[in-house]
């Protein structure tokens, strides 16, 4: 295939994700307006935001497992043609029932983008697939930075709330056009591509044929539980920093709502760095381990001293942390685990994601009917969870005598 070509076609498929990103911070990002819309307070909006959970956990693992049978391109168009009711379906319900059906529909759509993208990514780019696994979140982040912009903008402008929704289904709509004449890479067995982790020789357990070991198995739920933490520790501040900035730090509106963009700032920042060093520079499980622990200590910073040059710097290095791409790097570790099945794991982590895009939004709308201020606690006992994964990873890694070595 033509670098043009394959350029082109990446570039498409990265568009999805700003939209997603965009799809990410809409329903929070418009809390108020679709409260009064429902009717509803800020707990059951949240509940609507749990709905995108439940669409991932409904088909993630099955569509993971057809994309490896069926092909990438057609679950990427599914994921297309799935979330465009999304966003036109979300502005014409009158009650949390309507609204919570549309979003089970965003989260399949999730679902498919997820299971039809990140294995045709590896197959264009066998020889860097972390950093193409990476910058889909580069622009998942660009999405949640220009949403609340826009946002802000239609609030100041006192513009119906609906068009941040018109904007996204338009951009879906045209990009699938344009899908629709653009090639996908021949879906690889495993055995063709050089996996990025590196197996010593004196492990003699084939990756690619044996049935793997009690301790290999271990790893794959360690690293499918990273997958379900990673997740929520950046899907809880995406969705509640805006409304914790406002009412525990006592921050504008505005104000508040620029917490998210330095966040996104910070998360475009951390992808584009890890794009960089990560299997480069700094090998990808070190990058694992310290992400995790500057995640914590950030959290546990905005958790104690909620103060307005804290909440700024924090915002900024939690995006940087959490959201620069290491769920991705996870991701691209497990494949490599397992290098005949992209596709199935890929739906094997990403249901741990999605049952976290489930639970995150039920637990904190639960917490915040009687404290704001202890969702930001709630998430350092995740990150807390986060450090113990990556630590365990490194301990069963090195039992299993597998290198995670730089190129």
């Amino acid at each position: 295939m033509k670098d043009s070509i394959r350029v082109k076609t990446t570039l498409s498929l990265y568009l999805n994700y700003l939209v997603h990103g965009m799809a990410i911070v809409i329903l929070a990002q418009n809390m108020t307006a679709l409260g009064h819309q429902w009717k509803v307070p800020d707990a059951g909006v949240a509940m609507v935001i749990s709905s995108l959970g439940i669409g991932r956990l409904l088909v993630l693992y099955i569509s993971g497992f057809l994309s490896d049978r069926i092909g990438r391109k057609f679950f990427v168009q599914l994921g297309i043609l799935t979330y465009i009711p999304f966003f036109i379906g979300i502005i014409f319900s009158t009650t949390t029932t309507q609204a919570y059906f549309w979003g089970i529909l965003a989260g399949m759509a999730n679902s498919f983008l997820d299971s039809g993208t990140y294995p045709a990514l590896m197959e264009f780019f066998p020889k860097s697939q972390a950093t193409a696994n990476i910058l889909i979140k580069a622009f998942a982040s660009i999405g949640e930075l220009i949403l609340p912009l826009l946002v802000a903008g239609l609030e100041q402008d006192q513009l119906w709330y609906g068009w941040s929704f018109v904007i996204c289904a338009v951009i879906l709509i045209i990009n699938f056009i344009y899908l629709s004449f653009r090639e996908f890479p021949q879906m690889t067995t495993g055995d063709d591509k050089l996996p990025q982790v590196k197996y010593a020789a004196s492990n003699v357990e084939s990756a690619h044929h044996s049935k793997p070991s009690t301790k290999r198995t271990m790893l794959g739920v360690i690293l499918t539980l990273f997958g379900y933490v990673s997740m929520a520790t950046f899907y809880l501040i995406s969705q509640w920093l805006t409304k914790y900035g406002e009412v525990v730090s006592h921050l504008g509106m505005v104000h508040a709502r620029f917490l998210v963009s330095l966040y996104s700032i910070g998360s475009i920042i951390g992808v584009l760095l890890m794009a960089v060093i990560v299997d480069r520079v700094v090998s990808s499980l070190w990058v694992m381990i310290g992400d995790t622990v500057v995640s914590l200590v950030v959290l546990v910073l905005m958790a104690s001293v909620p103060q307005e040059l804290v909440m700024n710097a924090c915002s900024f290095i939690i995006g940087v942390s959490a959201a620069g791409g290491v769920m991705q790097i996870g991701l691209t570790v497990m494949s490599d685990m397992f290098p005949a099945a992209k596709g199935t794991v890929t739906g094997i982590y990403y249901t741990a994601s999605g049952l976290a895009s489930f639970t995150i939004p039920l637990v904190t709308g639960i917490i915040s009917k009687s404290s704001i201020h202890g969702i930001m606690w709630f998430d350092v006992l995740i990150a807390i969870i986060g450090v113990a994964c990556t630590v365990s990873v490194a301990i069963f890694s090195r039992q299993l005598n597998i290198e995670y070595k730089v190129q």
